[in-house]
């Protein structure tokens, strides 16, 4: 019964860890560029009561034996990277990656990566985050620009007043050999870590790269029903690890009142 008590302890703090992540994705549904987690849980050790395949007193051989679980443990939240819908906006440094690919900025004198392409200029003409942040390569807007063209390839044009153009530079998009390794540094911002390796740059719309999309944001890729079912199971789950609490309970108190 104890084994129990702890198996459903364990069952009730894997659950919570549950709400907690889908709360999260509930909270970004409308964060530009966000993508959802997922938690990843296993069974704990077990404990053999009896070994299957083990020779019993008549010569016999126990067919599947005895092993009683110990539990769940989580052993990740992971991000799922799968493609948001666009929603178009007309804003000239507003991009969207159609396919693979993460923006690179400078965080902190680090180098950052994000999906979030709600770029806006700075007092210098820079490109930057919401939050500041320079995209890589830097790129500086001339005051007098009238307009500016992105290309699917990365490829950056102004224009003056007289509709002359010329081209600014060239964006680039970087990829993981496992995206789902890399670190969540919030202000929808991810840094390379061991597990995810390191960034490998591509041009847009080449050697596997997504394309740019002017004038669209990548929206949040939490589905609201899908996460509203996954927290009515993980509530029931939750609901019935406690009542198993409950009944162990129960059945101690019996064992324990034997006596009188």
């Amino acid at each position: 019964m104890l084994r129990g008590l702890w198996s459903a302890a364990s069952g009730m703090a894997a659950q919570k860890m549950t709400i907690d992540v889908i709360a999260n994705n509930l909270a970004n549904v409308s964060t530009v560029g966000f993508k959802k987690s997922r938690t990843d849980f296993q069974d704990l050790m077990y404990q053999t009561i009896s070994q299957g395949g083990s020779q019993t007193a008549d010569g016999g051989q126990i067919p599947t034996g005895i092993q009683i679980g110990m539990g769940v443990m989580p052993v990740g939240v992971q991000k799922m990277f799968m493609q948001g819908d666009f929603q178009e906006t007309k804003n000239e440094l507003h991009m969207a990656i159609e396919g693979r690919g993460f923006f690179k900025v400078i965080s902190n004198e680090e180098d950052a990566y994000s999906r979030s392409g709600n770029f806006k200029l700075d007092s210098d003409g820079n490109i930057v985050t919401p939050n500041g942040e320079k995209l890589q390569p830097e790129m500086s807007i001339p005051a007098n620009t009238v307009s500016i063209e992105i290309s699917t390839d990365g490829t950056v044009t102004i224009f003056d007043a007289t509709g002359t153009g010329s081209q600014l530079g060239t964006l680039e998009l970087y990829s993981f050999a496992n995206a789902a390794g890399l670190k969540s540094m919030g202000h929808n911002l991810y840094k390379a870590t061991d597990s995810s390796g390191e960034a490998v740059s591509g041009t847009p719309g080449s050697d596997g790269m997504g394309t740019i999309v002017q004038g669209y944001l990548e929206i949040s890729n939490v589905d609201v029903v899908e996460e509203m079912v996954s927290m009515i199971m993980a509530q029931r789950a939750y609901e019935i690890n406690s009542k198993a609490i409950k009944t162990a309970d129960e059945m101690l108190s019996i064992v324990n009142n034997i006596k009188r």
